[in-house]
C-alpha cells in the first residue's frame, strides 16, 4: 500500500532522506503490537508506529523501509524508500545501506507466523536485493556507527545478507518463532531471483500484496 493512503493528513513532511549509494542487507523485523487485526486496521496501525517513531522517539520519519501484514500486503513507510537507496532507522549502528522490513504482529516462542507473510518478505527481499546483484545466501560485512549495538562503533561484522535485528542489537526483535524460519526465507528469495533481472522499479507500490517472483523491470 502507497504511503499516500496511510500517512495522517495533518503530519508534517519529513525532510528530505539521506541517501546511500547501494543496499547490501536486509535487517527483519516485528512491530510487537497484536496479531488480531483485520485488515482495515492496518492503516491506522502503521500511522500509530509512524506517531510513535516521529513524536516519540523523535525521528525524522517512519524507521521501517517497508511494513508487511499478516495477510502478505505490504505497506510503503520511509519516504523515497521504494526506488532508492535511503538510509534508515531501524537497526541501531546498522541502518546504512541496508533495508528494514518489518512483520505487523508478535512472533514469540510458539508464535503462528502466516505464510503470507513469509511470502511477503521473501518477495520483497528478492526485489530490494536482486536489484543490487546481492545473493541473499552470502555474508556481507558492514561497519557499525554505533556502540550501543551489538558491536562498538567501528567493527566490521559479517552478517547475512537477510539478517533478524537481535544480530545486530540486544533485542528478541523480530521474535523467536520468525527468526528461527529466516533460513526459509533466505532460500525461498534465492528461488524467487534465479532468472529474474530486477528492477528497484518493478514493483508496483500500488499492487503490493501481489508483487512478481522478483521484479523483472
Amino acid at each position: 500500500m502507497a504511503r499516500s493512503l496511510w500517512q495522517p493528513g495533518q503530519a508534517p513532511s519529513p525532510p528530505e532522506p539521506q541517501h546511500d549509494h547501494t543496499v547490501r542487507a536486509l535487517f527483519i523485523h516485528h512491530t510487537a503490537n497484536g496479531d488480531s487485526y483485520d485488515p482495515k486496521d492496518v492503516p491506522e496501525i502503521v500511522r500509530s508506529i509512524y506517531r510513535d517513531h516521529r513524536t516519540r522517539r523523535g525521528w525524522d520519519d517512519i524507521g521501517y523501509h517497508f511494513l508487511v501484514d499478516r495477510y502478505g500486503v505490504i505497506y510503503e513507510g520511509r519516504l523515497s524508500g521504494v526506488d532508492q537507496a535511503v538510509t534508515g532507522a531501524h537497526t541501531q549502528g546498522f541502518n546504512h545501506e541496508t533495508v528494514g522490513v518489518a512483520a505487523i504482529g508478535t512472533f514469540p516462542a510458539g508464535a503462528h507466523v502466516p505464510p503470507a507473510v513469509l511470502e511477503a518478505i521473501a518477495r520483497l527481499a528478492a526485489w530490494q536485493l536482486g536489484a543490487y546483484g546481492v545473493d541473499p545466501r552470502t555474508r556481507v560485512e558492514l561497519t557499525s556507527t554505533n556502540s550501543e549495538s551489538r558491536f562498538p562503533a567501528g567493527t566490521r561484522h559479517p552478517f547475512n545478507a537477510i539478517s533478524g535485528h537481535r544480530d545486530a542489537c540486544f533485542t528478541e526483535c523480530p521474535g523467536v518463532t520468525l527468526y528461527a524460519l529466516l533460513p526459509q526465507i533466505i532460500e525461498h528469495t534465492a528461488d524467487l531471483l534465479r532468472g529474474a533481472t530486477p528492477s528497484r522499479t518493478g514493483l508496483p507500490i500500488g499492487s503490493l500484496s501481489t508483487p512478481g517472483p522478483a521484479a523483472r523491470g
